[in-house]
């Protein structure tokens, strides 16, 4: 929505001049697939409001949303005197839920903004030409202007170092961005489905998810505390960056090889290495003790492992390989003796579920020491990060 409010001159097709608002222009600036998506949330927000709090709330909704459109397009000339005897004409619970009722609207409209910056990346992406600032870019150019020797040095000695920080004053709750999230990938499969039974059970989905969104508080009870900072940080470290480094690996190894990504061993190093400051800061903070960072550090452990424990589980369990098809190299087939030798309960159990899939039984294997490593059972956890590495690769070969 444009803050601006001063008139712009167009030329209507009779050759006659008419006045047209910023807020106009900008409406039809906006890509199409935005407007749609702005009306389809926009509507479907209308009808939850509808059937909570009758056709009183959604009007006075409009009412306040005409009003200050009104008002910022008349520009000095609106009245913003209006708007506040509107609102200060409302007991406080109604002003409440219609500032609740703007709160979530806010939040849909900047989801389809965000969808449409998704669109235009795609589109820039499918032209073929590396887009600029990206990846693919980076590694043409330095290519083309500083050969290709230069290019592997500079991989060799990559590393970028992300450090998580605390944001205390964060009020928004993990349950409101959670429920966005789940929005915005309905909003893509809408996108997506052209019509029909499906389309319809994700627009009923997508009111669903909308109708709770609008009943959940928007904000903390209670203000966070330093375990609260950890477990926002770990949040998006499930739900977001988990997904998104394996994308950027990807994205590289697919600029550097081209055609034969996964087919070569990866040309880039591992160069992403993750910090936090959450739980280990001595700024002053009476609360963050050693103790509490123990604490801190294993909530972030906790995380990691359980996603690099259900990732195992969910390869592992779709690598149904057959020994006859794929039989397994000598290394693999004797780490397996091995594990059966010092975890023979273990493994007869993996194995009766994955006859003859020696590569399904041994990441199953890994899951299960991944498991015990969270949990401290020293005698099949992993000692290390490197042993747990030798693992994949060793299946990997």
């Amino acid at each position: 929505m444009s803050s601006e409010t001063s008139g712009q001159t167009i030329s209507e097709p009779d050759g006659r001049t008419a006045i047209t608002t910023d807020r106009d222009s900008a409406r039809q600036q906006m890509p199409a697939p935005m407007r749609r998506d702005v009306r389809l949330l926009g509507d479907l927000l209308g009808e939850v409001l509808r059937e909570s709090g009758g056709q009183d709330l959604l009007d006075d909704v409009e009412r306040l949303r005409h009003a200050v459109i009104a008002a910022r397009d008349a520009g000095s000339d609106g009245d913003p005197d209006g708007i506040t005897e509107l609102v200060a004409g409302w007991p406080l619970e109604r002003a409440d839920l219609v500032a609740r009722a703007f709160t979530v609207y806010f939040h849909l409209v900047n989801l389809a903004e965000e969808h449409q910056r998704v669109r235009t990346l795609a589109e820039r992406y499918s032209s073929g030409v590396p887009v600029r600032e990206s990846l693919a870019a980076a590694v043409a150019e330095i290519g083309h202007d500083q050969g290709a020797e230069r290019l592997r040095e500079l991989l060799a000695g990559l590393e970028v170092h992300p450090v998580f920080t605390a944001h205390p004053t964060e009020a928004r709750r993990r349950a409101v961005v959670t429920a966005l999230q789940r929005i915005s990938g309905l909003l893509s499969d809408v996108d997506h489905e052209p019509g029909g039974y499906q389309q319809a059970e994700l627009l009923r989905r997508l009111r669903e998810e909308i109708d709770l969104l609008w009943r959940t508080s928007q904000l903390r009870v209670q203000a966070m505390g330093p375990l609260d900072e950890v477990r926002t940080v770990m949040a998006a470290f499930d739900e977001t960056i988990f997904r998104v480094v394996p994308a950027v690996y990807r994205a590289l190894d697919h600029a550097l090889s081209g055609p034969d990504t996964s087919a070569v061993p990866p040309a880039a190093p591992a160069f992403l290495r993750f910090g936090s400051w959450v739980g280990g800061d001595r700024d002053g903070n009476p609360y963050v003790t050693a103790q509490f960072t123990r604490e801190a550090a294993a909530i972030q452990a906790d995380h990691v492992l359980r996603a690099l424990e259900n990732t195992t589980g969910r390869i592992g369990r779709a690598l149904t390989a057959h020994a006859s098809t794929t039989p397994p190299s000598g290394r693999l087939s004797r780490a397996l003796a091995v594990a059966a030798s010092s975890h023979p309960d273990l493994l007869a159990g993996i194995a009766a579920r994955s006859p003859a899939e020696p590569h399904r039984q041994y990441l199953l294997f890994c899951a299960e020491r991944l498991r015990a490593t969270r949990l401290r059972h020293a005698d099949l956890g992993y000692r290390d990060a490197d042993e747990f590495v030798s693992d994949l690769r060793l299946v990997q070969e």
